[in-house]
């Protein structure tokens, strides 16, 4: 009965002291994820608000709306581009800017593959085969609590975020409209710049950026 006895005590401590490395190795695993999130958090607060970063956007922004002007324009028009092209261009360097590193800037660049991919295809003849058409689906979305709307809408508003968790939907919007706002102040800035000078000199600005 004693060595009975021994042997339990001995499972019962080996037990313990394999249960504990096991809590350790959980604690730290949890430990690091919040230092991670923290100084993820801490990165995204700091990007898109320094004057180096606005600067190297607009110079980008300046030389992809010249590109753009010389493929629309005809030669004998006038260098000049619709709203739209100036927002889609505008976007897309902005999510170059954000070097693939958020979700939204990734969604930015995969649709405007995808547009390009659709008219490379549109410009094939199609033949006759048949397609059938998509069905939308609409979802009831006035029987949802308020946050929960609020939330879905959010998700709408940031490019790519719409079946995310709520921490990663707030990381992802709180980067974007730090990106949004650097964006307005630079073509601000870059407009005012245009406006203020002659011809001549608005082409020597863009040839030297």
């Amino acid at each position: 009965m004693d060595a009975i006895a021994s042997n339990l005590e001995e499972s019962r401590s080996s037990d313990f002291t394999e249960q504990r490395p096991r809590k350790r190795r959980k604690i730290e695993s949890e430990n690091q994820a919040a230092e991670i999130c923290s100084a993820r958090s801490t990165d995204l607060k700091r990007r898109w608000r320094t004057e180096s970063e606005q600067q190297i956007y607009s110079s980008k922004l300046v030389e992809a709306l010249h590109r753009v002007t010389r493929r629309t324009a005809s030669p004998p028009a006038k260098s000049s581009i619709n709203g739209r092209k100036v927002r889609e261009t505008a976007d897309t360097v902005l999510a170059v800017a954000a070097k693939g590193k958020t979700r939204w800037s990734r969604a930015i660049l995969t649709n405007r593959l995808e547009l390009k991919l659709k008219k490379h295809k549109k410009a094939k003849p199609a033949g006759n085969c048949f397609r059938p058409k998509k069905v939308k689906i609409r979802y009831e979305t006035r029987k949802l609590p308020t946050v929960q709307r609020k939330v879905q809408t959010l998700g709408r508003l940031v490019p790519g975020c719409r079946k995310i968790s709520f921490p990663n939907l707030l990381d992802e919007a709180t980067d974007y409209i730090a990106a949004l706002q650097m964006q307005v102040r630079a073509m601000t800035a870059v407009a005012e710049l245009l406006a203020g000078t002659p011809a001549d000199q608005q082409q020597s600005f863009r040839t030297n950026s």
